[in-house]
């Protein structure tokens, strides 16, 4: 089993003072995770695509069905998540149960897809601050220089002790939240364009037009959960922390996407909302905001759908920043990634090192000229997106494998049911990404059409480099895994 004693001797090793124990509860986890998730962003930006190239009436439908599936993978994942009490996410996991050079293989994918969807949204970041501070402030700056003050506050931020940047993301989680609730009770108080109507949970509504690319669409709102076990080390009480927090960050996002996406149907009417998808996807849901509740609340989102990809990246950096540490920790990476600071216990070289890599590759983008929207923000969270949908599916099979080798006295339901039920829908995600890689990353040909391969080729130069003795395995003799404690 790996714990935080295998951990605390290799923080020993590189000579730091290891993470901060007990600093955050799970109230605080979610709110990484659901920062991460970015509910504006993922509303504004992912409803149009769900709605428009997808399923039309019937998105709200298939956000509930990718809900279920990861409500199933939970299970399983928040099972193990008292045997695996080490930072280290899905690699931790697929370690324990799959040996080393899996775990590290993944521990590769997992960072370069992370610093993939963080890379993509600082472009994102970046084109909305230039148009919304431009048009109604008069700050007019390059998208670039936008994304590089980002970078810097978010950089300050994850640098200092991991309880502000809880209390940062939790403000402003909440007010993301609350703007669109507004929204949505103020379509759903004035009956929507058509009444108020459940035809989008409808069998045939759910299953018609393309539901493969709204589910493709609805899954990339979900990336970021698995930052609850990221923090283990440093959540109070991890063995309730972890799966409390797992569970609750995956209900408030369906919950709040499903029912948002819906609100958003019967606002331009079940018959109508497709063609309003398609027809103006930026202005999808400015539009609503203005009819039904006015146009200083569409300022108001616009300003806060900024602040939400902030929130985005502040959560992202600090999960790769915790993937790099673990990395070294496990001598899968420079030892110097595994120093934490001296007052802050925060893991201050990892994130500095992140910044300098984000930067390098935004600034290629600047240098190439590439547009940050269509060719920054959908290349790489297009590529992040397949990446962490893999390792999803990748750990479902590491959940089966552990608890199949091991007598725990769980259920079955817990421990090969539910995993499998949502390792198979994760596997279907897959497929369908793969599929629609040229909606997904909005181009047909090209260099994009490449970026799939670059999944395989970090797992096999993660599963293939030479593995040397010492700190690269924390896996402890499995006989010793379990207390009696643990089987009750």
């Amino acid at each position: 089993m790996i714990t935080d004693t295998d951990a605390g001797t290799d923080v020993a090793a590189a000579g730091s003072s290891g993470l901060r124990a007990n600093a955050v509860g799970a109230a605080g986890i979610v709110f990484f995770v659901v920062a991460a998730a970015s509910p504006l962003s993922a509303a504004l930006g992912g409803s149009p695509a769900a709605v428009g190239a997808g399923n039309g009436a019937g998105a709200p439908g298939a956000y509930l069905a990718v809900g279920v599936m990861l409500l199933l993978f939970s299970v399983g994942y928040a099972a193990m998540s008292r045997y695996v009490t080490v930072g280290g996410g899905f690699a931790a996991y697929i370690q324990e149960a799959l040996g080393t050079r899996m775990g590290r293989g993944a521990a590769y994918l997992a960072t370069a897809s992370y610093v993939a969807m963080q890379v993509g949204i600082y472009g994102i970041f970046g084109f909305f601050a230039h148009v919304v501070f431009g048009r109604q402030l008069g700050v007019d700056l390059p998208w670039s220089v936008w994304a590089f003050i980002a970078m810097v506050l978010v950089g300050v931020l994850a640098y200092v002790e991991i309880d502000l940047s809880a209390k940062v993301l939790g403000v402003l989680m909440v007010c993301e939240v609350v703007v669109l609730l507004v929204v949505d009770f103020a379509i759903v108080g004035k009956g929507g364009a058509q009444g108020v109507t459940f035809t989008s949970f409808s069998p045939a509504t759910v299953t018609g037009g393309a539901l493969g690319i709204a589910l493709m669409f609805a899954s990339a709102s979900f990336i970021g959960f698995e930052a609850t076990a990221i923090y283990s080390e440093e959540a109070r009480d991890p063995n309730r922390t972890i799966p409390r927090a797992t569970y609750a960050a995956v209900l408030l996002i369906t919950v709040f996407l499903v029912f948002t996406v819906w609100c958003f149907v019967i606002g331009h009417g079940a018959d109508k909302v497709q063609g309003a998808a398609r027809q103006s996807p930026d202005a999808f849901v400015f539009t609503l905001s203005s009819r039904y509740v006015g146009p200083v609340w569409t300022d108001i989102m616009q300003y806060l759908l900024i602040t939400s990809f902030f929130a985005a990246l502040l959560a992202f950096h600090n999960t790769i920043a915790r993937y790099l540490l673990n990395l070294s920790r496990r001598g899968w990476g420079p030892s110097l990634l595994a120093r934490t600071h001296p007052k802050y216990q925060s893991p201050h070289v990892a994130g500095v090192v992140q910044s300098v890599v984000g930067a390098v590759i935004v600034g290629i983008f600047v240098v190439a000229k590439l547009d940050p929207y269509t060719a920054l923000f959908s290349w790489t969270v297009g590529l992040g997106t397949l990446g962490v949908i893999v390792l999803q599916a990748w750990t479902c099979l590491a959940i089966i494998t552990f608890f199949r080798r091991r007598r725990t006295g769980l259920s079955v339901w817990r421990t090969l049911i539910a995993p499998g039920l949502g390792g198979a829908g994760l596997v279907t995600a897959i497929v369908l990404a793969l599929k629609n890689w040229g909606v997904l990353v909005g181009a047909g040909t090209g260099f994009p059409n490449y970026l799939p391969w670059i999944v395989p080729a970090v797992i096999l130069i993660g599963a293939l480099l030479p593995v040397s003795a010492g700190r690269n395995s924390a896996t402890s003799n499995p006989a010793n895994s379990l207390t009696a404690a643990d089987r009750g």
